[in-house]
């Protein structure tokens, strides 16, 4: 089972470079597809394996709309992404991109209504130290 690890400097500072090449590929719009350039995209994280040969972009789009598609649509295109980064960043592998949603706002949404919930309220009231 592997360890879950903290990044190394090294794999932060080559992570915000390769988050940097993506969002500027995406605002130019420099890809084929027209769902891609038409979607309003937001890059929330790049993640760097340890070896810097692997990198998982975690992305959303507006309202979560078309995020199936769009996220088909990137990782059909990655070449594109991979191509900027090689020509940008000087690694000695351009690294294997994988497209991912970003799935934190529906865990931080899914957590807010629990604690909305009536029964979990009326639990948190009680232990609510008295003034």
């Amino acid at each position: 089972m592997a360890e879950n690890k903290e990044p190394s400097q090294r794999q932060l500072r080559v992570a915000q470079e390769i988050k940097r090449v993506i969002t500027s590929v995406l605002e130019r719009g420099d890809m084929r597809s027209e769902e891609i350039r038409s979607a309003f995209i937001t890059l929330t994280e790049v993640r760097v394996s340890p070896d810097l040969k692997y990198v998982t972009a975690y992305v959303m789009t507006l309202n979560g709309k078309n995020l199936g598609l769009v996220l088909e649509m990137l990782n059909a295109e990655k070449g594109v992404f991979k191509k900027q980064i090689a020509s940008k960043l000087q690694l000695r592998y351009t690294p294997d991109i994988t497209f991912r949603a970003d799935d934190t706002f529906a865990e931080v949404d899914r957590i807010e209504k629990l604690l909305r919930h009536p029964k979990v309220a009326q639990d948190l009231k009680k232990t609510e130290p008295e003034e």
